[in-house]
C-alpha cells in the first residue's frame, strides 16, 4: 500500500463518525443558499460575524484575546450571547479557547498551515475525479451560481465572504462526488485552511483563484476525471505557494476601536 493510500485510510477513520452525522449526509446543502434563509438568525450571529469579518480583514491579529465581558459592553449583549459566539467561531477555528484563560485569535503556525495543506492534497484532487465521474447537469449548474457569488463577494470588497464561498465550493464537490466521510473531513480541513488563508494571504486571489475554480468546473462537466484531479492538485499548491508564512503579528489594538 502507498503512503498516500495509508494516510488516506487514516484520516477516514478518524473521521468517519463525524462525517456520518446528519448534516454531513444531507448531500449538496453546501451550494444551496436558500437553505440558510429559511433559518432564523441566532442571537449570537451578528456578533459572529462582527469578530469574522475583523479577523479574515486582519484588523484582529492572531493571538489577541477576546474578553467576554468587554465584548458584551461593546456588542450591548450578555455574555451568554457571546460565549456562544466565541464557541462558533472556535467550531470554525478562527478562535481558540484555553481553560481559565479566555477566548483568544487563533494562531496556526507555519507549519500546521503547510500540514493542513498537504493533507487536503491527499483527498481532495481524489474527490474531484470522483465529483467528474458522476456529476449531473443540476449539479453543475450549482457550482456555476456559486461561482457567481464568489466573484461578486470579491469584487465587492467583502474578503471575509470570499473566503468562506471558496471553502464551501470545495466542500460543495466533495458533495457531488458522494463520499459522506471524506465530506466530513474536508469541511473540517477547509475551515482551518480559511483561516489560514486569511491570517497569511500575500494577495487578494488567494481567497478564490477564479481561472482555477472555473478550470475544475469545466472538468467536472466533460466528465474528465483525470484532469479534474491534476487542477485540483494545482490549484491547492497555489493556495499555499500564496499565502506569507513568514508574516510577522502586529501588536494587538483596542478591541472597541476595532470592532465599533
Amino acid at each position: 500500500m502507498s503512503f498516500e493510500s495509508e494516510a488516506q485510510n487514516a484520516l477516514v477513520s478518524a473521521h468517519r463518525l463525524k462525517a456520518s452525522s446528519p448534516e454531513t449526509m444531507d448531500m449538496l446543502t453546501t451550494l444551496r443558499p436558500e437553505k440558510d434563509r429559511r433559518r432564523p438568525a441566532a442571537r449570537w450571529s451578528p456578533i459572529y460575524h462582527g469578530l469574522r469579518d475583523a479577523i479574515v480583514s486582519h484588523r484582529l491579529t492572531p493571538g489577541t484575546k477576546l474578553p467576554e465581558d468587554e465584548l458584551a459592553a461593546i456588542y450591548s449583549v450578555s455574555r451568554t450571547v457571546i460565549r456562544a459566539a466565541l464557541q462558533a467561531l472556535a467550531h470554525d477555528w478562527l478562535v481558540r479557547l484555553e481553560p481559565n484563560r479566555g477566548a483568544f485569535v487563533a494562531q496556526p503556525s507555519p507549519k500546521e498551515a503547510r500540514e493542513v495543506f498537504e493533507a487536503r492534497a491527499l483527498v481532495e484532487p481524489r474527490l474531484a475525479a470522483l465529483a467528474a465521474q458522476v456529476a449531473k447537469a443540476e449539479d453543475v449548474s450549482l457550482l456555476r451560481g456559486h461561482l457567481e457569488r464568489e466573484h461578486e463577494a470579491l469584487d465587492a470588497g467583502r474578503d471575509s465572504d470570499a473566503i468562506m464561498l471558496s471553502a464551501m465550493f470545495h466542500v460543495g464537490i466533495a458533495e457531488i462526488a458522494d463520499q459522506s466521510v471524506l465530506t466530513g473531513f474536508v469541511r473540517d480541513l477547509v475551515s482551518h485552511s480559511s483561516l489560514i488563508i486569511a491570517l497569511y494571504w500575500k494577495r487578494r486571489d488567494t481567497t478564490c483563484e477564479s481561472h482555477a475554480h472555473h478550470a475544475l468546473v469545466d472538468a467536472i462537466e466533460a466528465g474528465n476525471s483525470d484532469r479534474a484531479a491534476q487542477l485540483m492538485k494545482d490549484h491547492l499548491h497555489d493556495l499555499l505557494s500564496g499565502l506569507d508564512l513568514d508574516r510577522s503579528g502586529r501588536k494587538p489594538e483596542n478591541l472597541a476601536d476595532i470592532l465599533r
